[in-house]
């Protein structure tokens, strides 16, 4: 038996007015998806437990079969694992986004523009990640570059008592006086934000990128953070072989701590462009070198919802549809018995432009099982079968033994 999770990031919705009250996901045309539903058990699955914040570390944590109120120690250090940084035990590692804010004297008084710098490419980001480490890297601090706008830093022998820190995905087009990382055991790290600006500003890098109408990467921004994770085998967890495809640090960085195969896929960008054929191919190749599970996540959904993009997020939801799910399943059905998971971690609404922790739909389907399914695969569709998982970490083992 080999297994599929399709992990459609945020892709889960609230009614959207400009679509007649239908979601990203009742509007798409994932005819595959669909025809799976009809046959597979449906229902809904809450992925974050209450009181735990519904980010994408803790939801997929739960849909991989881990206890994130056991195993969570933070965002950042799970990406940092992926990057390849050895953390100390007394290490703590936070999310250093580069992100665009406004020109206001006072960084108090500034905007968050852009939570992701334009989409900056990984290759810009590292020009400007390397500089900022020039000026910002000493024995306490150190910067590490990852994809895009996504970045680490790790501060030794840092505290975890900072106050509260927030995304910037939260607040983003809000002033940020309301959300700097004012504690005092924070006053180095807002100084290095209010840094930033000073040293990206007039950055030659980011005077291209304006030319060029391009959105400047001119400050960083850190939250995230958390202490060196650990995970237990995914193997001695579940007795499976699993892989992992994702363009995103943290993912990997989930992998790499469950001891999976970390697969990289050249053109993986986390958004629109990313590369869908890639990644369905890159799983299709993981099935025939002998993995039994792989979990492929895709994070343009979510993007789109933080972007407040109502067409994109549909075009996501339809390309993975016809790019990933379907000529995965496809070869699938050549190598023998199979079963899938096509799930979001969490919504991530358009109107909202972050996330939430509402149960999110899930459908199993197993091709040697047919089962009842439903007519149209949704939101609403699955909370009307009844069917809650919860916690939402037994759905992965709900998909290894029905």
């Amino acid at each position: 038996m080999k297994y599929l999770v399709m992990l459609c990031d945020g892709m889960a919705d609230y009614p959207v007015e400009q679509f007649g009250g239908k979601t990203p996901l009742m509007m798409a045309k994932a005819p595959f998806m669909q025809s799976l539903a009809q046959k597979a058990e449906v229902g809904v699955v809450k992925t974050v437990p209450d009181g735990m914040k519904p980010g994408s570390d803790v939801a997929n944590l739960a849909v991989l079969g881990y206890d994130p109120a056991a195993c969570y120690t933070g965002r950042s250090p799970l990406e940092a694992g992926s990057i390849g940084i050895d953390m100390a035990d007394d290490d703590v590692s936070l999310r250093c986004n580069l992100v665009t804010v406004t020109d206001e004297p006072d960084y108090a008084d500034k905007t968050i523009v852009d939570y992701c710098a334009g989409d900056i490419s990984t290759e810009d980001a590292a020009v400007l990640v390397k500089y900022l480490a020039e000026h910002f890297n000493n024995e306490e601090f150190a910067l590490y570059n990852g994809v895009s706008y996504r970045h680490c830093l790790i501060w030794h022998k840092g505290t975890l008592d900072l106050g509260k820190i927030t995304a910037p995905h939260d607040i983003t087009g809000k002033p940020v006086r309301e959300y700097l990382p004012t504690h005092p055991n924070a006053a180095k790290l807002y100084a290095m934000m209010q840094k930033s600006y000073e040293l990206l500003k007039d950055h030659p890098l980011n005077k291209e990128r304006m030319a060029k109408g391009l959105r400047p990467a001119n400050s960083v921004w850190f939250w995230g953070e958390g202490k060196r994770a650990q995970l237990e085998n995914f193997y001695e967890k579940y007795g499976v072989h699993g892989a992992m495809i994702s363009a995103v640090d943290l993912l990997k960085g989930i992998g790499k701590f469950a001891d999976m195969q970390v697969i990289q896929v050249e053109g993986a960008t986390g958004y629109l462009d990313t590369n869908f054929e890639g990644k369905a191919n890159a799983a299709i190749e993981a099935f025939r070198g002998g993995a039994d599970l792989v979990y492929i996540h895709v994070e343009a959904p979510d993007e789109c919802g933080h972007r407040n993009e109502p067409e994109n997020k549909v075009r996501s939801i339809e390309l993975i549809d016809q790019k990933v799910l379907q000529p995965v399943c496809s070869a699938l059905a050549e190598m023998g018995a199979y079963r899938v998971l096509v799930t979001p971690d969490h919504p991530t609404p358009l109107c909202l432009m972050t996330h939430t922790n509402d149960a999110v739909p899930f459908f199993i389907y197993d091709s040697e099982k047919a089962q009842e399914g439903v007519a149209e695969f949704n939101e609403e569709t699955a909370k009307q079968t009844g069917l809650l998982v919860a916690p939402g970490y037994t759905i992965m083992q709900r998909l290894l033994s029905r």
